[in-house]
């Protein structure tokens, strides 16, 4: 498990450092607390978990193996797909030290990234899942990982929850245009 907690949390900075660097263009401007944040969310809090998932869904077993595929890819996108999307943003407004705008944050961007995780993950799952041996799994999704962690930094970073008279409201900022490189 440590191996892949390592691993992922190395490939999840690497997503984090292109989102800062190639998308929205931060050159000297580098948030290195914030490369830091979702390392330590994919390594220490993430990893583990996923880890254990993949445990459960390799002792899927049934007479076809398509059907257990399909049992696979189906109680991954289906269960733990949107627990990893909403501990994902809800995680990153703790950690930021904004606890109470997690709630918002989650609302604001569940829907959008739980639909593209399921066009990014469902044939990713399905390749792995079907030609993947078991001990390798982990590694393989969290090499697949790099751009989908790229676009959960750059789309956590666009977030800003702001209360005005209790409302909440999400501001999309665009650090590209804010600061030109």
């Amino acid at each position: 498990m440590l191996t892949q907690c390592i691993t992922g949390a190395f490939l999840f900075g690497v997503g984090d450092v292109v989102a800062q660097q190639g998308i929205e263009g931060k050159g000297r401007e580098h948030d290195f607390s914030r490369t830091a944040r979702l390392t330590l969310y994919r390594g220490a809090l993430f990893g583990p978990a996923m880890t254990k998932w993949y445990q459960f869904l390799n002792q899927i077993q049934t007479p076809r193996r398509t059907t257990a595929l399909i049992y696979r890819v189906s109680l991954d996108q289906a269960i733990f797909s949107p627990a990893a999307v909403a501990s994902f943003y809800g995680t990153m407004s703790a950690l930021e030290g904004r606890p109470s705008e997690a709630a918002d944050r989650v609302r604001a961007t569940f829907v959008p990234t739980l639909l593209l995780s399921w066009v990014v993950y469902i044939p990713t799952q399905i390749i792995n899942l079907s030609l993947t041996p078991p001990h390798l799994r982990v590694v393989v999704v969290s090499m697949a990982s790099v751009f989908w962690n790229t676009y959960l930094s750059a789309s956590n970073a666009r977030h800003e929850v702001t209360g005005r008279d209790g409302l909440a409201t999400v501001s999309t900022h665009s650090s590209r245009a804010e600061n030109p490189a």
